[in-house]
């Protein structure tokens, strides 16, 4: 039997600094530029040392960080408390973006989004020495809340109106509603219904945009569209409407939970998708390959917006005051449930 002293039950030493340096083949000075501006080291060797950071569950010492960079490592994100899957997505991949390059996240989630709240959250978060903040600014009530940032604050918005004073990130709604619409009318129907999210809803609005832009430019009319809460029961209860009119053959849903809804109010009534309906969706949620048929949607990056999202942040940490707008393309996903107009 093992005595008190055998060396196989002494506890294991938490990793330092060098050790991370020895297993990644670096300088311990890189390690350090890695946890403390990722930005500046090649993209390769910072994968390399956030490998060994992984492997040696590292924890850098947040203090001495403080005391040597006069930061903290850590980001705070402001985000509308949703279960909604384009947020959540949004949220999460901004959140794992900063944590594989070394910082921590502190969120602060609202139930609505206004200059008072926003201000609240942004309190919140400074008296935890963020080093900058990400905004989720999906409702038209933040615009005011965005216009009134203190200046010695990095900020970045995603999301957000285009009349904001600080860097954006998002999805091009417009390409992405666009695309949906000209796929069903190189399909041959006569024209497009759209159904979309809530009134208050910066991409809901955007989607609308881009719908109406491409019937316009192919002279087609655009029917009055319906406004859902991106729910599946409101699809299913506006879709009831739709399906009763016999000339609807073409749908673009606002989002992919709605057109769930939408096609079982059309298969109640036995009108078939895609024989007698084409239905598109939006943001290709996980289940959309599985539904029956299977939904043609568009693709929101989430991953690359996290990405853009924490870059332009770093940018403004490191200085850079101008204001930027990256559009992020959404792609369209062709599934089953678009076919041919009937005859």
């Amino acid at each position: 039997m093992a005595g008190k002293g055998d060396a196989s039950e002494a506890p294991r030493r938490p990793a330092v600094l060098g050790d991370v340096a020895a297993l990644a083949g670096v300088s311990a000075m890189t390690v350090s530029r890695v946890l403390n501006a990722p930005h500046r080291v090649r993209a390769e060797t910072r994968e390399r040392v956030l490998a060994a950071v992984r492997e040696l569950d590292y924890w850098p010492n947040l203090a001495a960080r403080q005391l040597v960079t006069g930061r903290s490592g850590v980001l705070g994100v402001v985000s509308i408390d949703t279960t909604l899957y384009g947020p959540a997505s949004t949220l999460y991949c901004i959140e794992q973006t900063a944590r594989l390059s070394g910082y921590s996240v502190s969120i602060a989630s609202l139930s609505m989004l206004s200059r008072k709240s926003i201000e609240e959250a942004i309190r919140r978060l400074r008296a935890q020495a963020v080093d900058g903040v990400v905004i989720l600014a999906p409702h038209e009530s933040a615009a005011d809340g965005l216009r009134h940032l203190p200046l010695d604050l990095p900020v970045v918005a995603v999301d957000a109106g285009e009349d904001i004073p600080v860097p954006v990130v998002t999805v091009d709604q417009r390409a992405g509603a666009a695309r949906a619409t000209r796929h069903l009318l190189d399909l041959g129907h006569a024209t497009v219904h759209h159904l979309g999210g809530p009134v208050n809803w910066l991409d809901a609005n955007y989607r609308i945009d881009g719908w109406r832009e491409v019937l316009a430019a192919a002279g087609r009319p655009a029917p009055e569209p319906l406004r859902g809460d991106w729910s599946p029961r409101s699809g299913y209860e506006l879709g009831k409407r739709l399906a009763a009119d016999p000339s609807v053959t073409a749908i673009f849903v606002g989002n992919d939970q709605m057109a769930l809804g939408l096609k079982r109010a059309l298969r109640e009534v036995g009108r078939r998708v895609p024989d007698d309906v084409s239905v598109v969706g939006f943001d290709d949620i996980p289940e959309a390959a599985y539904f029956w048929p299977p939904l043609t949607t568009v693709r929101q990056e989430f991953a690359e917006v996290g990405r853009h999202a924490f870059h332009l942040l770093l940018d403004r940490m490191a200085g850079h005051t101008e204001p930027a707008r990256r559009l992020v393309e959404p792609q369209l996903i062709v599934r089953e449930s678009t076919a041919p107009a009937p005859r």
